[in-house]
């Protein structure tokens, strides 16, 4: 009769030319493997329940009770049904799951194979300040496939306690970046689903009166060339803000801004007669690069709108740079401009045009375009207190 085993016993073995195992009398399919350099391990024989011969590797430098306890419950789970060694792989498998599907890897996966194909810039810029300041500290080691629906809640109501309105964009991010893995079938559903925004989203009315206006123009000087003059230009145009920052020489014709669908948020090309103070600015503007601005677009807003703050004060209530084309808008209407050319001039859809409408209506509006967009220059000339603009025409491209 073979002896039970003991630790002493285990540690006398002696390596052999070939690998061997010795059975344990003392728990049922457990063995000690010894290799023929001399390390020795556990492992588990067994049959499953198809009859197949099965093999479950124990952990190494585990002791003989400790081997003889997993053996046991090995044995009880092949006594229910189970396959220990497949369940271990599967184990395994979900392991590397997790490292390979990680929140982090496969965030920077979307942002550069989606986002920035897909979106506008300003969208996916902002979708990598959610997951660099929010979502990444929590997550980015989690495997995508273990957040839960509670997870994405609590992160949202982290971040509304003190950004309200960032926990709508991350909420919006978060939403369309696991709806990302769904589709790729990386996890099975999205956990966002069902969320709703933690903050009631609210529309902005803020209104820069004339002085403000004066204000921010004064505060623009103080700014580099490129900085002042864009903020002089949003003004001017009403155009957004991403429209004048990236603007090219190539798309000014004569005295009229011409943008192609693909600069446009409603994807439609969009003509702006420009006023005369408009034109001075442009063409003050050193060619240096393809920018109005030179070699690279206007950026960094965040550090553009403190250094206006700090100039205008802090009697100033709180606006941002979007505001501007609310107040442009809002000045047009007062200086008795309809509102079919206001939207025209603000590139909208909606509204006046929106429906049967749009599609019917084909009027350029560029004559009234023009006029109203040089009552409003002027208007803003003496604003600021200058004298009327020289003209200055663009060259034809």
């Amino acid at each position: 009769m073979t002896k039970v085993l003991t630790d002493i016993a285990i540690q006398k073995l002696k390596p052999a030319a070939a690998r061997y195992e010795v059975p344990d009398p003392g728990a049922r399919g457990l063995r000690v493997v010894v290799q023929r350099s001399g390390r020795k391990s556990f492992a588990v024989r067994y049959r499953n329940a198809s009859g197949r011969a099965r093999k479950l590797t124990l952990p190494a430098g585990i002791t003989l009770a400790a081997a003889r306890k997993l053996a046991a419950d090995a044995m009880l789970e092949v006594a229910q049904g189970r396959d220990p060694a497949t369940a271990k792989q599967d184990a395994r498998r979900g392991a590397r799951f997790r490292v390979a599907d990680t929140v982090e890897r496969l965030a920077e996966q979307y942002i550069e194979q989606y986002a920035k194909r897909r979106t506008r810039s300003n969208s996916w810029r902002g979708t990598v300040a959610v997951f660099r300041n929010d979502v990444l500290p929590a997550w980015g080691k989690c495997g995508v496939g273990d957040i839960r629906r509670r997870d994405v809640i609590e992160i949202l109501e982290k971040i509304a306690t003190d950004r309200p309105v960032m926990a709508n964009r991350a909420k919006s991010a978060l939403s369309h970046f696991f709806h990302w893995l769904a589709d790729r079938d990386v996890i099975a559903a999205s956990p966002c689903v069902g969320i709703k925004a933690p903050t009631q989203a609210t529309s902005r009315d803020r209104v820069l009166s004339d002085d403000e206006i004066r204000q921010l123009w004064q505060a623009a000087d103080s700014l580099d060339s490129r900085a002042g003059t864009c903020i002089k230009l949003l003004i001017l145009t009403g155009q957004r803000r991403g429209e004048i920052a990236k603007l090219k020489w190539t798309e000014l014709d004569g005295d009229v801004l011409l943008l192609s669908p693909s600069r446009m948020k409603g994807k439609a090309a969009h003509a702006l007669p420009l006023p005369k103070q408009a034109v001075t600015l442009i063409t003050a503007m050193p060619r240096i690069g393809e920018y109005v601005f030179g070699r690279h677009p206007v950026a960094r807003f965040d550090l553009i709108k403190r250094a206006l703050d700090a100039r205008m004060g802090a009697a100033t209530p709180k606006w941002v740079t979007h505001d501007i084309r609310r107040s442009v808008a809002s000045g047009l209407a007062r200086l008795g401009v309809q509102l079919p050319v206001i939207e025209k001039i603000l590139a909208h859809r909606s509204g006046t045009f929106k429906g049967i409408v749009g599609v019917y209506q084909k009027h350029s509006f560029l004559p009234e375009m023009q006029i109203a967009m040089q009552k409003w220059g002027d208007h803003v000339d003496q604003l600021v207190g200058g004298k009327p603009a020289k003209v200055v025409k663009l060259k034809q491209r």
